[in-house]
This record gives C-alpha cells, sequence and structure tokens, in this order.
C-alpha cells in the first residue's frame, strides 16, 4: 500500500520536488515512509543547527536542519501581480457554488513554474485545498475571481481582498532568526527528532499565511 505524503513541500520548494511528481502528486515509493510534519510558529532560539520553535499552537518544539533543508522567503505581494499567466498557489476552502474563497495566495518566481501543479487536500485549516497553477481569466469586481488551470483541471477562486498575498523567493540561513515566522515541512525520525526539509521564513515579520 502507497502512501499520500501532505503536499506542501511540493507546493513551495521545487528543489525538494521529486522528479516526476509544499506536496504534488506522486506518490511515497516505501510503505514505512512517514509523511512529512508540518510545523508553522516562530523561532524562538537557533543553536548550532537546530532550531526551537514556538508553534502557533503554543508548543515548544526543536527541529534539526538538515545539509539539504531549504529555505524560502515570503514577502509581501501586491494583488496586480496576480495577473494572467502568473504561476500562483493558493490555499482555499469550498463555496457553496462550487467555486473556492481563497485564504491566501503566494506567487512563484518564474524559475519555479510548475511546482506542485495541481489540487489537493491542505491541512490550514479543516476542508481547505491546495491548489498550483497558472492563472487564466481573471475578473476585478469586489475582490478578484480567477481561474486557476492546473495539467487535469482548472478551479475558479474568489480572491477576497483582505486576503494575504505573499511572493517567494530565494532564501538561505541568514533568514532563520529569532523572532522570524515560518512554515516548514519535518522529516520524523523514529526517535521523534525531527529534521526540516524546507523551510518558508517570513521577512521583515511577514507570517507566511500557508
Amino acid at each position: 500500500m502507497k502512501l499520500h505524503p501532505p503536499r506542501s513541500i511540493r507546493a513551495w520548494l521545487a528543489p525538494i520536488v521529486l522528479a516526476g511528481s509544499l506536496l504534488a502528486g506522486s506518490q511515497v515509493a516505501q510503505a514505512q515512509e512517514a509523511p512529512p510534519v508540518a510545523v508553522r510558529g516562530t523561532i524562538t532560539t537557533v543553536v548550532d543547527e537546530a532550531l526551537k520553535i514556538k508553534t502557533n499552537r503554543g508548543q515548544d518544539i526543536d527541529v534539526k536542519l538538515g545539509k539539504d533543508t531549504v529555505v524560502r522567503g515570503v514577502t509581501l505581494a501586491q494583488v496586480s501581480e496576480i495577473q494572467p499567466g502568473r504561476y500562483i498557489g493558493t490555499t482555499a476552502v469550498p463555496q457553496a457554488d462550487g467555486t473556492l474563497k481563497a485564504l491566501e495566495v503566494h506567487v512563484f518566481p518564474p524559475e519555479m513554474a510548475g511546482t506542485g501543479d495541481g489540487h489537493r487536500p491542505w491541512d490550514l485549516t479543516p476542508n481547505s485545498t491546495m491548489t498550483n497553477g497558472a492563472v487564466g481569466d481573471l475578473v476585478t469586481s469586489n475582490g478578484r475571481t480567477i481561474t486557476v488551470k492546473y495539467k487535469t483541471g482548472e478551479k475558479k477562486v474568489v480572491v477576497p481582498d483582505d486576503v494575504p498575498i505573499v511572493d517567494l523567493e530565494p532564501g538561505d540561513r541568514s533568514l532563520l532568526v529569532p523572532g522570524t515566522q515560518i512554515v516548514l515541512f519535518a522529516r520524523k525520525s523514529p526517535d521523534g527528532t525531527l529534521t526540516a526539509l524546507a523551510i518558508s521564513a517570513g521577512k521583515n515579520g511577514v507570517k507566511p499565511p500557508m
């Protein structure tokens, strides 16, 4: 039996996308391979190759940094960046009329277009989903309604005016300092140790909204 891992890593971070795939479509090769653990919170301490994090649920946890841990910066974006042809990801919840209501939108740099392509469950809130694809049709009225097109289909997404919109950009470990808000996905070893696979770190006080 094969397990589907959380799609988040592939949704944001191309360097750790499996060949042929933050989380995007392909199955785990080994049945015993545990899915990555999502951690959302604020860095409190950096000690050698490890982070101490206060999670959004109030827990204090330790996460090791691996030699292949990927770091991305998260910065504020403008709604005007959501234009036809741009590659985006959006966490959203279903609405009664069949559309999705965005909870956040993150805009990929051109070199990451295609990352995590598709539509899948997400763990930000109950019933939330992640959709990664290219912006197609766009209607501006009381916010924006966009069509997000991916290889196997498309979704219509309503983007309210107050929804957080961010850019993803290349980053490094200099972003990992106390006070930085992060979203990361980690591998959990049999002894419970967490090792970060991918980290999205807010810059200049930005809270990654994914």
